[in-house]
């Protein structure tokens, strides 16, 4: 009644639980069974395959980096979906591979030099490039060791490494056609500089953060025609080339065109008025320094205004003068004493908080520069990548995130690609001694000859990244991979880098290949924080190494905790009470497929009939085709927390704690009934076990197999759902279901001991429960009555009574407070929705499915009270 095609089960006894240890140790398997699923080349994706293609690539981590929980929760996503499309008959690829990490991985191999007293100029440049090619080799990739260890179904056959020769290939010959198409173009802009790193970086690699600075206020000018302008970067002045006021600002109308000192310079510099000027804010005016600021360098370009850089590239100040040779924060200092002995300071607040942006590498505070770079012109290339998701040819996951992407391909600034590093791919644009400049193709041969010098600068890193959809798969070789597999089908990463990693993927891919998206789906996720959801810093002392919990809990339970946690696009808390609680489940699992196994439960041969199933059997097939049907939709629209929740839930309490405990009684029997339990339970963990596979596949692993024999769940067929439903049998367990939840809920009231013992009769006529009464007496742990037996309360619960002699255990004074308790409940209950029901105006503005829902809790509340008065009048006197 779940459909098994392809299966290929064979007999299992209770001798097969033997093998399985009576705990669950997760280091004892994980490691050995990915190596199995390696070497059977069950993650390797075939090309020639006439399957339909699945394709997911990975995020490629930095070469320099380590696994951390953001990297270990988006894999477990990713393989999650990755392994069920498997299962599903799909050839199924996940692309893996590393980026470069040109900052980060040249400022490791320089601080390996340093300790050696050297620089990446004594090596030189070609010397320098194969140091880092050589720690590459000896200490770079340690992640994917890491990614093992999660049990990631990556095509290790296929890894890529942005550097690599294929990779730098597809990087010149998109170069080159961006170049010949006049999409890619060298100029002086401002960019965000590293004093430190000595480069320019993306905004990506820009981290902001509030600091304490000051905020200076400075008078410009002298008596009436002065203006005060404020500051945060006093040192800039010294390149100040205008100041700027908004021209609807009557205070400065008067003053616009004409010129004013700059002080400590005597320069005179003009007033011009752009609209760009806040009126309302400070003053109303503010100081102009094109080279330094990119809101000031607009401005400049609007009024033709000259650049003065007035810093170097280690933000030491250039401009001759006392001020010559200071960093910039000496400078600061210097530059606002001068000023107040010159009576220039008007005002001075310090401590002033405001955001400041530091290089995510090194933590150096950035300079706006003026910088000759190279640049992408992204206007055509960002509409492209907007109007694809805007014509549905790519899809949002959540779909509330679409409105950030739009705001911001839709404003997209050109995109600054040069970077000022040795490790890189080094932009292929040869100069020649006459001014003339050489774009180099793959296939071709750069200029020869005296004064021809390529380009020093490198790619930024994202630029090859944006190629990784299709570059990993062979482009721009047209590929049997890239026809398979382009476009991917689906790309699942965080919303953090929505607009710098997945926008250039969005705009390269569509350029690149002729207008087809790079994929169909973006399914974005959040962040992993803390459990009381803070973000994990070192500095906060709250970071957590997911190989720690893996080592203690085994990596079933980290990714499966991740896995419960993670809704679209929202932050994921996460603490260790909670991977405790996953391992906990990877026991249950354990426990109740050896303990099935002990029983006999097995997959062999057909399901029988309905009616040759008793009402549990029906009931547990048709809530595990259920469960099947839930589960697609909920891979099928990314609700990983969802799935998760509920494949938990009818593993847990539906197949363990009560089908496997209703199945004991019918398994005590001998006989055709006995026989059907023992194969409805088979296939019910059989499924179960399938349906849990992406999440948790290591535990998986070793009960399927050892429950049907087969091969490897990892090649097993994802179950279908038949279309078996029984309501009837649904309705009858959940009867059940009631009656003993509320006799458990008695005993444990009156403290008795979970396995006590208590003599009891059951008055099951004219319920459909008296085909139960084997199974309920087992899980409420009642007697049959003796001579002499009398009962001391009388719980009616279902249109069944249950009456049980507690005589030396109730306590009648606590049994009667509790339920007068719950009968002050349900009439509190009972008034308040008499009270809504009764309000007209109430009435005529809810929906009918409001009321409804009211007039059932109303008829729940009646029947509470009939219940608890009844139960009441049925306790002994005393």
């Amino acid at each position: 009644m779940t459909d098994t095609t392809n299966q290929r089960p064979v007999s299992t006894t209770g001798d097969d639980a033997a093998t399985l240890p009576t705990t669950y140790t997760p280091a004892d398997v994980e490691g050995e069974l990915y190596e199995r699923w390696v070497e059977r080349g069950y993650f390797t994706a075939d090309a020639k395959s006439d399957k339909p293609p699945f394709t997911i690539v990975i995020p490629p981590p930095n070469v320099t980096g380590s696994l951390h929980l953001g990297h270990a929760f988006e894999h477990t996503l990713i393989d999650a979906l990755v392994r069920r499309k498997r299962m599903q008959g799909y050839e199924a690829l996940w692309q893996p591979g590393m980026d470069h990490a040109g900052i980060a991985t040249q400022n490791v191999v320089e601080r390996e030099l340093a300790k050696e007293g050297k620089s990446r100029h004594d090596l030189g440049r070609e010397a320098f490039v194969e140091r880092v090619w050589q720690w590459k080799a000896e200490s770079g990739g340690q992640i994917s060791g890491q990614m093992r260890r999660l049990g990631d179904g990556v095509d290790w056959s296929r890894e890529r490494f942005t550097m690599d020769e294929g990779l730098s290939q597809a990087v010149q010959t998109i170069f080159k056609k961006l170049f010949d198409d006049e999409l890619i173009y060298r100029a002086e802009r401002i960019i965000n500089w590293c004093p430190r790193c000595l480069t320019a970086i993306s905004d990506i690699e820009v981290e902001y953060q509030d600091d304490d600075g000051e905020l200076v206020s400075i008078r410009y000018g002298e008596g009436e025609n002065s203006i005060v302008v404020a500051t945060t970067r006093a040192e800039t002045m010294l390149g100040d080339t205008a100041v700027a006021v908004h021209p609807e600002d009557e205070r400065y109308k008067h003053l616009v065109g004409t010129e004013i000192e700059l002080p400590l310079t005597g320069r005179r510099i003009p007033i011009v008025a752009d609209a760009h000027v806040d009126p309302e804010f400070g003053t109303g005016a503010v100081k102009v320094t094109p080279a330094h600021d990119p809101n000031d360098f607009e401005i400049g370009q609007r009024h033709g205004l000259p650049n003065i850089a007035v810093m170097d590239e280690h933000a030491v100040i250039t401009v001759h003068g006392p001020f010559l040779g200071l960093d910039r924060l000496e400078a600061r200092s210097a530059i606002v004493a001068a000023l107040r002995a010159e009576g220039r300071i008007v005002a001075e607040k310090r401590p002033y908080v405001h955001s400041v942006g530091h290089c995510s590498r090194c933590k150096t505070t950035i300079e706006p520069r003026l910088s000759m770079q190279w640049w992408v012109k992204v206007g055509p290339l960002a509409k492209a990548a907007g109007d694809a998701v805007r014509d549905g040819k790519v899809k949002i996951h959540p779909q509330e995130m679409e409105k950030r992407y739009f705001d911001w391909v839709d404003n997209l600034h050109d995109w600054c690609i040069s970077r000022q590093l040795w490790w890189g791919h080094r932009i292929p644009v040869w100069y020649g001694p006459n001014g003339e400049v050489v774009c180099v193709g793959p296939d071709e041969q750069p200029p020869a000859g005296e004064g021809w010098h390529q380009d020093t600068d490198v790619l930024d890193t994202w630029f090859s990244s944006g190629l990784w959809p299709f570059s990993t798969l062979g482009w721009p070789e047209q590929t049997e991979s890239l026809a398979k597999f382009y476009p991917n089908s689906v790309l699942v990463t965080g919303y953090d880098i929505l607009f710098f990693w997945v926008a250039r993927m969005m705009m390269f891919g569509l350029y690149a290949m002729d207008g087809t998206p790079p994929f169909h789906t973006i399914a974005l996720h959040g962040m992993v924080r803390d459990q009381n959801g803070k973000k994990m810093s070192k500095s906060f002392g709250n970071v957590v190494n997911p190989l720690d919990w893996m080592d203690k809990y085994g990596s079933d339970a980290l990714r499966f905790t991740l896995a419960r946690g993670a809704n679209p696009g929202v932050d994921v808390p996460i603490g260790e009470d909670w991977v405790q609680a996953s391992r906990n489940f990877a026991n249950k699992i354990w426990n109740a497929t050896r303990f099935a196994l002990m029983n006999g439960a097995t997959v062999e041969g057909p399901l029988p009939a309905p009616e040759e199933l008793t009402a549990s059997d029906r009931w547990i097939l048709s809530r595990l085709n259920s469960t099947v049907a839930e589960v697609d939709g909920l891979y099928d629209d990314y609700q990983f927390s969802k799935l998760s929740e509920g494949l938990y839930h009818f593993a847990w309490d539906e197949v363990f704690d009560w089908y496997v405990e209703l199945s004991k009684t019918t398994l005590a029997k001998a006989g055709p009934q006995a026989d059907a339990a023992r194969r409805v339970l088979g296939e019910v963990l059989d499924v179960t076990l399938r349906l849990l596979h992406p999440i948790v596949p290591f535990v998986t692993e070793t009960l399927w197999t050892t429950l049907t024999g087969a091969e490897s769940v990892v090649i097993a067929d994802w179950p279908k759902d038949s279309g078996f439903r029984d309501a009837a049998a649904e309705a009858e367990i959940a009867t059940l279901q009631q009656v003993v939840t509320e006799v458990r809920r008695f005993r444990t009231d009156q403290g008795l001991k979970p396995g006590q013992r208590v003599p009891a009769t059951l008055e099951l006529d004219g319920t459909a429960l008296a085909a139960h009464e084997d199974a309920i007496r087992s899980l409420l742990r009642l007697t049959a009555p003796e001579e002499g037996f009398a009962a001391t309360a009388s719980l009616p619960v279902a249109g069944a009574t249950v009456a049980l002699d507690l005589s030396g255990t109730i306590d009648v004074a606590a049994e009667r407070k509790r339920l007068a308790k719950d009968l002050a409940a349900a009439e509190k209950e009972k008034a308040q929705t008499t009270g809504k029901l009764g309000n007209e105006a109430f009435l005529a503005k809810a929906p009918d499915d409001v009321v409804a829902k009211i007039r059932t809790r109303l008829e729940a509340a009646e029947a509470d009270i009939a219940r608890i008065t009844a139960q009441l009048a049925a306790l002994p006197q005393g």
